[in-house]
């Protein structure tokens, strides 16, 4: 039996500053399963720039009309996030599908729109949460789901970053057409990951401020979530901490599980220390028996992409897994604004932050 060639994928890039060239390099990592056919920005030098610099075959400066040239199969979305929505719901109308740079929307209401838009084209939005495509992370899921581990009681997850005023530069940086502090643009990468290893989320109660830039979001966060499992954690989110890091610590029954890195990570960045006592020999060798390294990569997302779109399922970072994030986030920034316990679920079409994730108030965080 031949078995029939796969598919080649015609992508166009949206958006050519910084992250844009990961994407690039993914693409080129993809091992011909995808095609960067085109790129569009609106700063036409830049993007002339950056396509030569990259060797992409043709440059725009008019997204709707590198759509209508270009037909493409895959849109990656890597503007300033205000534009994301509107960029995906023009993608999928187009009859693409699309991979768009975290955050994915500004709120539960743009959400539910890019939902909408999935079911009338058949086609998906996929928000880039590379954080969830290490194979270590795969590793650890099959070992607390086959009940290796024991129950997970208490987990720790910080993002302590360091944004100084030139950062700031952009205009759009430190506004709300940002979509929100650290909290919506660092630590979401690093919360989205505790929430796949975790599961669904229950309450929230938080706190946020800003303490030290000249900004109209916040420059920290922090909150205390339980979990349906009732597990409990800690974050905190910052653009304030010299020293950088981001770590996610598990303490289950039977061991603590911490994982430690900056902006990615290998399994060389994972620890296991058993229960105090304990002699289990098994879940030991169990842990170091990691399957072939795979780091957390735009390369790791962008081929399980690629095999989602082969097997025409759902990806794993789109429909309720990304819902699940965004109003995580929205709850985190509502209780820091009332000051109330945030309970999942609860954050509804009637209700202000619905419709915006500061609940279109004025900035009212401690200064």
């Amino acid at each position: 039996m031949i078995t029939p060639p796969l598919k080649t994928y015609r992508a166009v890039l949206v958006g050519t500053g910084g992250i844009g060239e990961a994407h690039v390099r993914a693409i080129e990592d993809s091992q011909g399963r995808v095609q960067l056919v085109a790129a569009s920005d609106i700063d036409e030098v830049r993007g002339r720039t950056f396509g030569a610099r990259l060797h992409i075959p043709a440059i725009f400066t008019d997204y709707a009309e590198m759509l209508r040239a270009t037909c493409p199969d895959l849109v990656i979305v890597a503007t300033p996030p205000g534009q994301h929505t509107t960029m995906s719901i023009a993608a999928m109308e187009a009859g693409a599908s699309v991979l768009c740079e975290k955050p994915l929307c500004g709120s539960l209401a743009e959400f539910d729109a890019i939902e909408a838009a999935e079911r009338r084209t058949g086609r998906t939005t996929t928000c880039v949460f590379q954080m969830r495509f290490a194979s270590s992370t795969a590793h650890l899921r099959r070992l607390a789901d086959a009940g290796q581990l024991g129950r997970p009681l208490v987990a720790v997850c910080n993002t302590l970053w360091f944004r100084d005023p030139a950062y700031y530069a952009s205009p759009w940086r430190g506004t709300w057409a940002e979509l929100g502090g650290p909290t919506m643009s660092l630590g979401i990468h690093a919360m989205d990951h505790l929430l796949h290893l975790l599961g669904d989320w229950s309450e929230v109660r938080a706190v946020a401020a800003t303490l030290d830039r000249p900004i109209e979001v916040e420059d920290v966060s922090m909150a205390i979530v339980t979990f349906a499992n009732r597990a409990v954690a800690s974050i905190v989110n910052s653009a304030l901490s010299p020293r950088q890091e981001t770590s996610i610590r598990l303490d289950y029954q039977k061991a603590t599980i911490e994982l430690t890195h900056l902006y990615s990570y290998t399994r060389e960045n994972w620890r296991l220390t058993l229960a105090p006592g304990a002699q289990d020999e098994g879940l030991l060798q169990a842990w170091q028996t990691f399957p072939p390294d795979v780091g957390s990569t735009h390369t790791a997302q962008l081929r399980a992409l690629v095999d989602d779109m082969d097997a025409n399922r759902r990806p794993l970072t789109s429909g309720a897994e990304a819902r699940r994030t965004l109003e995580f986030l929205t709850a985190i920034y509502k209780s820091a604004f009332t000051g109330a316990i945030v309970h999942a679920g609860s954050i509804l079409p009637d209700d202000p932050f619905y419709h915006a994730i500061n609940g279109q108030k004025p900035r009212t965080l401690p200064a």
